[in-house]
């Protein structure tokens, strides 16, 4: 069960290992151009259907024919990556039970967005977890966990392609686990898991949530620090992607996205203000300056500094916001 392109490398693993996949559960096709009239299957789906796998694709989860066709495959267990909230008539289904692959260390990043959230915090560590399903969303018993290093220059996209790939890993090594223990392996409660260092705070302060990312949450606070606005950029670099305001010198205003910065030890001139020094473009945060190494102005492509500098007049009498 699972939609993006982050599942399909999962699906891949068990069809190349040659396990017996009964059927593929996924979102419905999603209307897409502009006219909303071409209807777009999900990458799961499309890989699905290129290897013979049957497709079931319920509006809802609950739907009493979508229920009685997934119990028609007799499925021994299900394997969940980046899907929805199952109800229980749907995970408690099968003998060996459903296990979901979560892009994080449980019980940190409980939620949808869990590879941005890591990175916009600057941990240097994340990680996946396997666990069974139960009532509540991403706190059933773990299975496995296996870690990955976040480098200090790594964006999302470099995280999510590592954790795409364990997350695959770890599926298989779940499910030699799972049939080995005649679908009774060691489990451990997620708040047993919490690291010596986060049991000794109240578990409001050691969990960190990782909510859904909306538009209004992409957009750069200048009142953080520079490490702050750096990590917060390269957390949402290249999608959704970190925006700002630019205001010029007349007062009009366009959104700018940045997608790339530099850390520096320039000392700040003010919240948003701009420095340029030669081809070089700063921004102020609270502390120092960052270095804007790649942006896109609205209506524009993504682009260089320098080259965003080249076309830009006043830009050194403008801030943002």
């Amino acid at each position: 069960m699972g939609t993006p392109e982050f599942a399909v490398e999962t699906l891949k693993a068990l069809v190349e290992k040659e396990y017996n996949v009964v059927a593929v559960v996924t979102q419905p096709d999603k209307p897409v151009g502009r006219h909303q009239t071409e209807m777009q299957p999900s990458e799961v789906k499309k890989y699905a259907l290129a290897h013979g796998l049957p497709v079931l694709q319920p509006e809802k989860m609950k739907d009493p024919h979508f229920v009685e066709q997934l119990r028609s495959y007799e499925a021994n267990l299900q394997v969940v990556v980046a899907f929805r909230m199952l109800p229980e008539v749907v995970w408690a289904m099968p003998e060996y039970g459903t296990f979901n692959v979560h892009a994080a260390l449980l019980p940190q990043y409980r939620g949808a967005a869990p590879i941005n959230w890591a990175v916009i915090n600057g941990e240097t560590q994340t990680g996946v977890t396997t666990f069974f399903l139960d009532h509540d969303i991403d706190t059933g018993r773990i299975i496995m966990k296996k870690t990955f290093d976040i480098p200090d220059e790594a964006d999302v996209e470099y995280v999510y392609d590592g954790l795409m790939h364990l997350g695959a890993e770890i599926c298989l090594e779940t499910i030699e686990a799972i049939i080995a223990a005649d679908g009774h392996p060691d489990t451990i409660a997620q708040e047993e898991s919490l690291s010596t260092v986060n049991c000794q705070l109240s578990t409001s302060e050691a969990l960190k949530p990782a909510p859904k990312i909306f538009k209004e949450t992409c957009e750069i606070d200048w009142t953080k620090t520079a490490k702050q606005v750096y990590d917060f950029v390269r957390g949402l670099s290249p999608y959704p992607g970190a925006w700002t305001t630019l205001v010029t010198p007349d007062g009009k205003e366009t959104i700018l996205k940045i997608y790339k910065t530099k850390k520096t030890d320039k000392a700040g001139k003010g919240q948003g203000a701009i420095s340029i020094d030669g081809k070089a473009l700063y921004v102020s945060a609270s502390d120092k300056m960052l270095e804007i190494v790649e942006l896109q102005l609205a209506g524009k492509k993504r682009m260089t500094a320098r080259d965003f500098l080249n076309g830009m007049k006043q830009i050194e009498n403008s801030r943002v916001k």
